[in-house]
């Protein structure tokens, strides 16, 4: 094994580079394109860059926000949120709904997307989107340091409720990925980096080590 140099650096410390690692490092990340709507009615979209699936059965999946915005707010008030799929093609729309609008303004306009009602919440999906996700909010979770201080960041945890899936993106009840070019977070200021069929390859599972009735219900 080749014996390399390393940068060496503790996070309470500093990390001594231009541009702080850590979301470069746990990279490229699925984006948390978030819909949802507040107690007075008014909807809100934005991505979120921490967001992932955390269990099958229940399915579970969550985003978190380094500050109390608006989907956290939202989530809070009226326990529903609604994660949209972000392609390359929505990507330059999906990057207009980062922008800092005022408070209670919809994005949805904004960035020229279409709203379409949900059937399981009361929170619209990205109608441009080809897949999404309705949840009901089932825990909002503020992050602890290791002395136990609270700080300023927040877990945003849904059970899935309703799915939409392109069924052009399915294949032998297999969804194919890759097929809808979706685009992730690679870290740095500006990077994304984006999934496509060619890029695709395999590694059987062990023995095992996995089986379809881990997977949830069928």
């Amino acid at each position: 094994m080749t014996v390399r140099d390393f940068h060496y650096y503790e996070p309470a410390k500093g990390h001594g580079l231009s541009h702080n690692p850590l979301n470069a490092l746990v990279a490229p990340r699925p984006i948390g394109w978030i819909s949802s709507r507040d107690a007075q009615g008014r909807v809100n979209l934005a991505p979120y860059s921490f967001f992932n699936a955390f269990n099958y059965d229940p399915p579970i999946i969550g985003f978190s926000s380094i500050a109390w915005k608006d989907s956290v707010q939202n989530a809070s008030e009226t326990r529903e949120f609604t994660w949209n799929l972000v392609t390359r093609e929505l990507g330059d729309q999906m990057n207009q709904t980062s922008s800092p609008l005022p408070h209670g303004e919809d994005e949805f306009p904004f960035a020229g997307l279409t709203a379409v009602a949900g059937r399981k919440v009361n929170v619209p999906r990205v109608g441009e989107s080809r897949a999404a996700m309705e949840c009901k909010v089932i825990d909002i979770v503020q992050f602890r340091n290791t002395e136990g201080e609270k700080v300023g960041g927040w877990l945003v945890l849904g059970e899935v409720v309703a799915v939409y899936i392109d069924k052009a993106l399915l294949r032998d009840g297999v969804y194919q990925t890759a097929e809808a070019y979706p685009i992730m977070r690679s870290g740095g200021l500006n990077d994304y980096v984006q999934v496509s069929p060619e890029n695709v390859f395999q590694i059987g599972r062990l023995a095992g080590a996995s089986s379809p009735s881990s997977h949830g219900k069928g």
